[in-house]
């Protein structure tokens, strides 16, 4: 008769052994699921951060191409002697050179479209430098006050006709109105605090 008794009390403690079991099991499964989701989440930000990052850099390319044309616009003429800062233009290369992550560098850059972002939601702002050493001045001349000589990159395009039929080289010509030398950094500022800075060396015919 003890024996039935026995039974029953080791199937008591087996359950109780089971449910214990069930219920650490069920935390760690809790456990995983809640890591699983964290890293989901965090790749999903991850992915939108790069997404944003890339549509800041196309952005940038606008800056350029409006930079570019703004020089063909004005090029040839006595305009680009002289700087203008509301069209973010500087005659002279920058000496230090500026740190551009900082804003105060920007606060005489031209913002496209007045200042309002695009469809991408990023705000495009240019500045164009001449790659010269004297500002206010033409790209072969003096300075007016101090008389230095003004020195710019400058690129002399050249031409030439085809050679003679007795192996004589070609006649090559140098352009007698050379190209100087722009830089044109470009910032897009976008979403989530994404930030894209890119500069660009162009020549355009003084």
């Amino acid at each position: 008769m003890k024996r039935p008794a026995m039974q029953m009390t080791l199937r008591m403690k087996q359950k109780g052994v089971v449910l214990f079991i069930a219920l650490i099991v069920l935390v760690a499964m809790t456990l995983a699921g809640i890591a699983l989701m964290r890293s989901v989440d965090t790749a999903t930000v991850i992915a939108g951060n790069l997404a944003f990052k890339q549509s800041t850099l196309q952005s940038a390319d606008q800056g350029v191409d409006a930079a570019y044309q703004w020089l063909l616009t004005n090029s040839g003429a006595a305009a680009l002697n002289n700087d203008s800062t509301a069209a973010g233009y500087f005659s002279a290369r920058p000496f230090p050179e500026p740190d551009w992550s900082n804003a105060n560098s920007w606060a005489n850059a031209f913002t496209l479209n007045n200042g309002a972002a695009d469809a991408a939601g990023n705000v495009v702002s240019y500045i164009i430098h001449r790659m010269c050493t004297e500002a206010n001045t033409a790209f072969n001349g003096n300075h007016s006050a101090t008389g230095t000589a003004n020195q710019c990159g400058l690129n002399f395009p050249i031409s030439g006709g085809a050679g003679g039929s007795k192996g004589t080289p070609p006649a090559i010509t140098v352009a007698s109105n050379p190209q100087v030398y722009y830089r044109i950094t470009s910032r897009s500022a976008g979403p989530r605090n994404t930030e894209t800075i890119t500069q660009t060396m162009v020549a355009v015919t003084n």
